[in-house]
């Protein structure tokens, strides 16, 4: 390297300084994309001969999966309250709300349809909202871009319990990310114990059949389906809408062909050590996934979507049971599925099959 003047040292550091970045940046990308099979072949060491060593086997992986989500311990300090919620009353919701300690509450609501009874409970999907949204949205209320297509009425008018949870919306996040990071936890981790608590609660009403546990998120609901599944076993089968994507190239090789992240909110410790999509999804296997994507939807490109989910058919069409992942790839956008959603939760909260 040539020495600089003192006159052109300004210019020179700031080229020297560009030229880091440059490499720091090859240096990741190529760690987190291109070495990615190799490094998450060493991680994972899945036994295929029958899904109990399945399960043993990913066992490991499932521990290192905590530290990406780093859940908190919350333990309730009160009872439940539930208010009868007027913009839903047509439904017979009712706002939760549920104390904890440390001092946060678990919020959402709750529907039950109308003919539920012990004798004949209930099924209960957790439906999830978004990350700009809010539990009444999945009720079709105030849905201004029509995303959610009222979704958890249907699924009540289908005959599911819905419990709808509240996590943060988008705007009100401020520090909140990163104070979770110095806290050693994450948002996604502090909300699922929330709903965790929830479950909990709800579960013991009679009119629900707690072994009947489905899940359905859109968008960052989908995030939560899975982030959430593989550390909570009573959710008996999930549906990811507008969310699962080819990680890799959506977190650290941003291209023209889909809207990259751009803030703190959507990067997590550990992600791409060895969790892409696929691989995070075997932690949910043996229990019934569905994929639902938008071709029109701008948060992935869908060949590259439909390759991962390719991936992720992996271990289910290994384990013999290729019928539990199914992937619905339609002509729309950032938003909910209904007929094939609630015809696959249908089929696996059957109470013949739980």
């Amino acid at each position: 390297m040539d020495s600089p003047t003192l006159d052109g040292l300004a210019d020179f550091e700031a080229k020297r300084t560009r030229a880091y970045a440059g490499q720091l940046q090859g240096f990741l990308k190529k760690w987190l994309v291109d070495d990615y099979p190799a490094r998450a072949a060493r991680l994972w060491q899945r036994d295929y001969s029958s899904i109990d060593a399945f399960l043993e086997s990913v066992e490991p992986n499932r521990d290192r999966w905590k530290r990406v989500v780093k859940p908190p311990k919350l333990e309730k300090t009160g009872d439940l309250e539930r208010t009868p919620w007027t913009p839903l009353a047509d439904a017979g919701a009712a706002w939760l709300t549920l104390p904890l300690d440390p001092p946060l509450t678990a919020e959402g609501l709750l529907a039950v349809p109308a003919g539920a009874t012990e004798a004949r409970p209930a099924p209960l999907v957790i439906a999830q909202h978004g990350i700009g949204s809010w539990p009444e949205r999945t009720f079709g209320l105030l849905d201004e871009g029509n995303h959610y297509h009222r979704y958890a009425r249907d699924l009540l008018d289908s005959g599911f319990a819905v419990l709808a949870p509240m996590n943060l919306r988008y705007e009100a996040y401020a520090d909140v990310p990163r104070l979770c990071q110095l806290a050693g936890m994450s948002l996604p981790g502090i909300q699922m114990v929330r709903m965790q608590r929830l479950l909990d609660e709800v579960l013991e009403d009679p009119r629900i059949d707690a072994q009947r546990v489905g899940m359905w998120g859109i968008s960052w609901g989908g995030l939560a389906v899975q982030f959430w599944m593989p550390l909570e076993p009573r959710i008996k089968a999930g549906i990811s809408c507008a969310f699962f994507n080819h990680r890799r190239h959506k977190m650290a090789a941003p291209a023209n062909r889909y809207s990259p992240f751009t803030t703190d909110h959507a990067f997590f410790s550990d992600w791409l050590v060895e969790f892409s999509d696929a691989d995070a999804v075997s932690l949910i296997c043996p229990r019934p996934f569905m994929v639902q994507h938008g071709k029109q939807d701008g948060i992935g490109y869908w060949p590259g979507i439909v390759e991962e989910f390719e991936a992720a058919r992996g271990p289910y069409a290994k384990l013999g049971i290729p019928e539990r992942i199914e992937m619905d790839l339609h002509e729309g956008g950032h938003e909910i599925s209904i007929e094939t959603g609630i015809t696959f939760l249908t089929r696996w909260l059957d109470e013949k099959r739980v």
